[in-house]
């Protein structure tokens, strides 16, 4: 994160005494990365956070990938992936390596525990619903086109309002997200040419303490399992915290689109990065000003990335039969680009109207079977002309 919190009571200096209103100390936590050389927060517990009433049976929770799993350009209809469970058991992972996973979920069952995730920060997109993520941390109130980072070891649980259950993107990252280092100077700070900026990050807004005795069940995934610990006190019991980590939500809608004469490649587009991979958001943007500019992208091989696009909203101009919540896979190795017609389309367009949230790897990604099970087996073929010929009506619609 790049920029200093703090919230509720704290002693004038870290590792000094604090104590409770019963005279007891305070205990202090440190929940940091990279060890003790990377970005951290010191949050102060009415009850030690160690104090484990019992640890039950692990429960298997990993990803497992399809056997046959060949080169080609893919399109995966999300939008078929069916609600059910929990924000845990509802989980459905669709493709990942060793560095990035990426799952879909629309729970439809509140989840009745907390949660944890000991080894991958989360970045969650969503793409329908609205509520709060709780966490030790506090409170952060979360809408559509929100992106929610959760940095690994927070305990928080998530509450959704409405009746409909909402569709979440879900990035799990084996290494801290951050973002982007070409857009900070030296202390941190976003400069001037970022396209966003410390103003659009919303940390959490308030505090809530709870000094409450459980039992309250934890469960942490780790090691490809969810391993329940079973804590005698509330986990949320923090009077005070400060510092560099914790979650946040910020808005695709908040990102401003670098624009130029001619198209711009996909690095302007670039919202966060971590280690092999980032993620780039997809906003309403002017086209290309240049008196002859293709405002479609051009044609590309994607020589060391794998690169994938999740279709939140609008038309994607360049993209022909891709449907809202649906994923497009084009794999290094072979070219991709418009499909055919949409160059031609989009010269003299002003602008375009879509989100979408794009993933490009540095390492292969594998798919699922659940993956599988939503391919679209003719995308592969789908840059053919024929294909994307008018028929008799349209023709005579057009002439």
């Amino acid at each position: 994160m790049p920029h200093y919190q703090q919230r509720g009571q704290l002693p004038r200096k870290r590792h000094t005494q604090f104590r409770r209103p019963d005279g007891e100390l305070y205990t202090e936590e440190v929940i940091g990365a990279e060890g003790f050389s990377g970005i951290s927060s010191i949050a102060y517990h009415i009850h030690p956070p160690t104090l484990v009433e019992r640890v039950e049976d692990p429960i298997p929770y990993g990803i497992t990938y399809a056997e046959k799993d060949f080169l080609r350009h893919r399109h995966l209809k999300g939008g078929q992936v069916e609600p059910g469970g929990d924000f845990l058991t509802g989980r459905r992972y669709i493709m990942g390596n060793s560095d990035v996973e990426l799952a879909l979920t629309q729970p439809t069952e509140p989840l009745s525990c907390f949660y944890r995730n000991a080894s991958h920060d989360e970045l969650v997109y969503v793409h329908d619903g609205e509520g709060v993520l709780e966490s030790v941390f506090g409170d952060v109130p979360f809408e559509q086109g929100d992106y929610v980072h959760v940095p690994r070891t927070v305990t928080h649980r998530w509450r959704f309002a409405g009746d409909t259950p909402p569709r979440l993107l879900i990035i799990e990252s084996a290494s801290e997200v951050r973002f982007p280092k070409k857009y900070r100077n030296q202390f941190g700070q976003l400069l001037e040419h970022s396209p966003f900026c410390e103003r659009d990050v919303r940390p959490p807004a308030e505090l809530k303490t709870h000094d409450e005795e459980g039992p309250f069940e934890i469960r942490i995934k780790k090691h490809g399992y969810l391993h329940p610990y079973i804590m005698r006190y509330h986990p949320f019991d923090v009077v005070g915290w400060d510092g560099y980590m914790y979650p946040y939500a910020i808005s695709i809608k908040d990102f401003e689109p670098i624009t130029g004469r001619v198209h711009q490649p996909p690095p302007v587009h670039q919202m966060f990065e971590a280690h092999n991979f980032v993620v780039c958001s997809f906003v309403p943007r002017l086209f290309d000003y240049h008196p002859e500019a293709i405002p479609a992208p051009y044609n590309h091989s994607n020589i060391d990335s794998d690169e994938v696009l999740f279709y939140a909203e609008g038309d994607f101009m360049s993209r022909k039969g891709i449907d809202r919540g649906s994923f497009t896979l084009h794999p290094g190795g072979i070219p991709h680009g418009p499909h055919p017609g949409t160059t031609e389309a989009s010269i003299g367009k002003e602008g375009t109207d879509e989100y979408a949230v794009m993933v490009d790897t540095f390492r292969p990604l594998h798919l699922t079977e659940t993956a599988l099970g939503i391919d679209d087996p003719d995308y592969a073929e789908s840059w053919k002309p024929e294909r994307h010929a008018p028929t008799n009506g349209q023709a005579a619609e057009h002439a």
